[in-house]
């Protein structure tokens, strides 16, 4: 993921995780034999309508089509990162893409069509330099007296930032009208890239609030002053799908510790595309990378270092199966498929819930 000035706060404060009660319901589901494996960092995928199984392996700038012919790198771009990923149709994938170039850095939408040619569709990273939605939101410790924010670490920071300008297209997702909506990990918000190539912002999710408990401020060098205190972590959208209500579906992966006991965790959201309007479905998920969207309204999160599935219905979230390092997941075909092993032996695997 993005490393930006407050996930430098996110690196110290994780180490003050602790382990999950043990009371948690146990999960039932099992996976499947791998569909495919030996996958460099699955972090997403999505699946077309013949069945075919498009993975980012985001660790080796590659996008993969797993098919009944075999296995074929769609795309490899060593030294730049493949993301997010939407079937687009017989043969054609929507994903994004972000690196160093000769002329710079670049953080793109891309389509590859069936003839193996890749267009560009999209630049996010221009539109985040240009207009950068997020410096509407307050990051970092916010209030604190001058000679405490003194104190903290420099890494850490005392003082409160607006959101700063950079860019990186983490997750994609295809509108009925062709529109490609995109989840700016690094930008912390929801673009629309429009058939013509025209990008606007949908949303701009909220900063995520923790208050610093003396446990953690001792753990990780805060001055005392701190405690107490709202540190705003940033949102950062890991993934986009359309669920069948109409509304946008957004998993968030903010800085913090990762026990729900100690802050607020991962959350879902809810963002309607007409108004923008975000709301919080469910929250407390250990690194929720991913989410998938079943034609029932049931929504199962990844959540990687919790090494678990879980779902989200009406009746709250549970747990759905225990996988290692989930990082990926897509509804289709009745099943839901999942990246596990996101950092060994990368797989694909699926459920039958």
């Amino acid at each position: 993921m993005v490393r930006r000035r407050s996930h430098a706060a996110v690196v110290a404060v994780a180490a003050m995780a602790l382990v999950l009660p043990s009371a948690t319901p146990a999960a039932a589901a099992t996976a499947s034999a791998p569909i495919v494996d030996g996958l460099a960092g699955p972090l997403q995928l999505a699946v077309g309508s013949d069945g075919t199984v498009y993975v980012s392996q985001s660790f080796a700038g590659k996008l993969t089509a797993v098919g009944k012919k075999g296995t074929t790198d769609l795309v490899s771009t060593p030294g730049a990162e493949i993301a997010g990923v939407a079937a687009d149709g017989p043969g054609t994938v929507t994903f994004t893409t972000s690196g160093e170039s000769e002329d710079g850095f670049f953080a793109e939408v891309r389509r590859v069509l069936a003839s193996g040619k890749v267009r560009a569709l999209g630049d996010v990273g221009e539109y985040e330099a240009t207009v950068n939605p997020d410096q509407v939101n307050s990051y970092g410790f916010q209030g604190l007296a001058p000679g405490c924010a003194e104190q903290v670490p420099v890494e850490i920071g005392g003082d409160p930032y607006p959101g700063i300008v950079e860019s990186h297209p983490y997750s994609v997702a295809i509108l009925p009208d062709g529109s490609r909506i995109v989840g700016d990990a690094a930008g912390n918000d929801i673009v629309r890239v429009a058939p013509n190539g025209r990008i606007s912002t949908v949303a701009v999710l909220p900063p995520q609030p923790f208050v610093v408990t003396a446990e953690v401020a001792a753990g990780i060098g805060l001055p005392e002053c701190t405690v107490g205190k709202t540190y705003n972590f940033e949102p950062v959208p890991t993934d986009v799908e359309l669920g069948p209500d109409g509304l946008l579906y957004v998993s968030s992966l903010p800085g913090g510790p990762e026990d729900p006991s100690l802050g607020a965790r991962g959350s879902v959201y809810s963002v309607n595309l007409a108004t923008g309007h975000v709301a919080e479905v469910a929250g407390g998920f250990l690194t929720a990378t991913n989410l998938a969207v079943a034609p029932d309204g049931t929504i199962y999160v990844a959540e990687m270092f919790g090494n678990r599935i879980s779902t989200v219905s009406a009746g709250g979230a549970e747990p759905f199966a225990e996988v290692p390092t989930p990082a990926a997941l897509e509804w289709a075909n009745g099943r839901l498929y999942a990246t596990v092993d996101a950092f060994g032996n990368g797989s694909v695997v699926t459920f039958t819930p």
